[in-house]
């Protein structure tokens, strides 16, 4: 297991041009999630796709601690200046962190945040819905003797309730199953972030633009948490998408695209006033 200081730099890729939006995948996945999603924007921003420090082509970079902050400080340094930055699921939790860290690391200054079926906490607790904890404690045993038939449950978990189900599975594996395999490590510690993170106390120190964006149908950050998060951090815009599950970029592509571009549009044309 690595430190922070790997002697090899983070794989990047970078497609299209314009104004830049920096993507970050969710556990068990990888860049490849976006495949399908990334020609929606190409013709109008620069997009550059990161796999988490411990999947896809980063495989090899494990920090210690495995942590969303962590996470955070291994990509800061490949997030180009001014960019606006999109975390889904996990890589949510990952840009949220990039966003309160800031200027305080390295020079970091992004344009703003935007959230894809994220939270600021996933497990279900006292007053807060989200995941049960017995679920995510399944996910980590059934782990331990078989990553892929894990990964397919949380695929289906994740696309439940979607009329296109079946489709969104099938082109998600189809997409990350073209980038090396994760590291085991990276794996059940990015189930422990799921199960353990929790900025809650801190989203509301968020000062970018915010968009945080969600599927009505997802069973994993079910909308009856939406206004809780929206009392802590009242500043950030909010979206949902009635027939969306878990991963709304694959469901509802060009919907998802539009929302992103509006966003991102305002938020630049800010900069240039």
């Amino acid at each position: 297991m690595k430190d922070l200081h790997t002697n090899t730099p983070l794989v990047t890729r970078t497609q299209g041009t314009g104004n830049d939006l920096v993507f970050l995948h969710g556990w068990g996945m990888n860049s490849g999630a976006f495949t399908s999603f990334i020609p929606y924007l190409t013709n109008s921003f620069r997009v550059t796709t990161i796999d988490l420090p411990g999947f896809g082509e980063n495989a090899q970079h494990v920090p210690s601690p495995y942590d969303a902050e962590s996470l955070a400080q291994m990509i800061a340094p490949y997030i180009p200046p001014e960019s606006i930055v999109v975390g889904w699921s996990l890589g949510g939790l990952v840009a949220q962190r990039l966003a309160l860290i800031g200027k305080e690391f390295r020079g970091l200054a992004l344009k703003g945040l935007v959230t894809i079926a994220s939270t600021p906490r996933f497990i279900a607790g006292p007053c807060w819905p989200g995941i049960a904890g017995d679920l995510l404690a399944m996910f980590e045993s059934q782990l331990e003797s078989n990553y892929n038939r894990t990964l397919e449950r949380f695929l289906a978990i994740q696309a439940m309730g979607s009329d296109t189900a079946r489709q969104d599975i099938k082109a998600i594996r189809g997409h990350i199953s073209e980038y090396p395999e994760p590291d085991q490590h990276a794996l059940k510690q990015g189930l422990r972030i799921l199960s353990t993170e929790d900025l809650r106390q801190d989203i509301g120190r968020i000062t970018v633009p915010t968009l945080r964006l969600y599927g009505r149908l997802d069973s994993l950050v079910p909308t009856s948490g939406i206004d809780r998060i929206c009392e802590l951090h009242p500043q950030a815009d909010t979206v949902v998408l009635p027939h969306a599950a878990h991963a709304p970029f694959i469901s509802h592509p060009q919907q998802s695209a539009d929302i992103l571009f509006s966003f991102a549009s305002s938020v630049y044309q800010q900069k240039a006033s």
